[in-house]
């Protein structure tokens, strides 16, 4: 596995724990400086190869590089060179903001006069300048999640690794946390980042799909929609709306409805003529339809329908 364009390369990345395979066979390349988004249910294996990339915890078996350092032979090398967001918030609630950054930056062994400039961009670039002297457990949820990336950028790593870093987040804040990824994307910073919402995957360049342990898809946002249903979706607008979704979730030729905003998108098996099963059923249960027509997927629509695909 040779890549100078890559900042992650794994090959074959197994994690077992006893019988229970956490993660099977992996394999993916990040590019340098890309946006790579993570996805999957709960339990289907990122936080798990997220550790693994971040020398946290040694793979059962596989290979792999992290900014060129073996994965199981360097793991010590390649904890200097990237920045990790946990899920859980792990700084130190009873210091202050600037107190966490000098914590932070001296376990990356910042001293003196390096570590103070870098305090002080990192206060500017994540918007704590004025509250730098406050105690981090009175911080909102939002500002907490902006201290936590700045100690992770306080090094200015080459690849950042961010495990589901908005959980709880509000969407202001959201949005503005990605605004701080794309930046860094510009100046060649990696960013390998794991979520549940859909809307932050499209920020991304490229996503892989995992699910039990395994990556079943991967590809730039549009790839995917194109790919996984080049026929689009059925987008009916109908009342009642939860009758009709439970009525259609009965039925065979259906692999899958769910509500979207406030008409169903709904997926057929191949080779049914979704549109005239769609009316017929409505008829017979004096369901009143006000629209049907075929829409472009969304990057949800995908998801579910990669998942049900692998429970079918």
């Amino acid at each position: 596995m040779v890549g100078i364009n890559f900042a992650v390369e794994v090959e074959d990345l197994v994690k077992t724990f006893g019988d229970f395979v956490a993660v099977h066979r992996i394999r993916l390349q990040v590019r340098k400086g890309e946006i790579f988004g993570f996805l999957g249910p709960n339990g289907a294996g990122k936080s798990t190869t997220i550790r693994m990339l971040c020398g946290l915890l040694m793979p059962t078996s596989g290979k792999g590089r992290v900014a060129g350092y073996d994965l199981l032979l360097e793991p010590e090398r390649i904890k200097r060179v990237i920045g990790y967001m946990s899920q859980k918030f792990s700084l130190y609630e009873d210091l202050t903001v600037i107190e966490n950054l000098h914590f932070f930056g001296g376990i990356y062994g910042l001293k003196g006069s390096v570590l103070k400039e870098r305090e002080r961009q990192v206060l500017e670039k994540i918007g704590l300048k004025e509250i730098s002297d406050r105690l981090t457990r009175t911080l909102s949820v939002g500002l907490k999640q902006r201290l936590a990336l700045g100690c992770a950028i306080l090094h200015q790593p080459e690849i950042l690794f961010l495990d589901e870093p908005t959980a709880g987040v509000d969407p202001l804040s959201r949005r503005e946390f990605w605004s701080f990824i794309q930046e860094m994307s510009t100046q060649g910073v990696t960013s390998f980042v794991s979520t549940h919402y859909m809307d932050e995957a499209e920020y991304c360049n490229r996503l892989a799909l995992i699910y039990k342990g395994r990556i079943i898809a991967m590809g730039s946002p549009t790839d995917l929609k194109i790919k996984t249903l080049s026929h689009g979706v059925l987008e009916v607008e109908c009342e009642p709306l939860m009758g009709s979704l439970h009525l259609l979730k009965e039925k065979p030729w259906i692999l899958e409805v769910a509500i979207f905003g406030n008409s169903l998108h709904v997926i057929g098996k191949e080779g049914i003529a979704l549109e005239q099963e769609i009316s017929d059923l409505f008829q017979t249960h004096r369901i009143l339809l006000h629209r049907m027509e075929w829409v472009r997927p969304s990057l949800e629509d995908i998801f579910v329908s990669l998942i049900e695909g692998e429970r079918n």
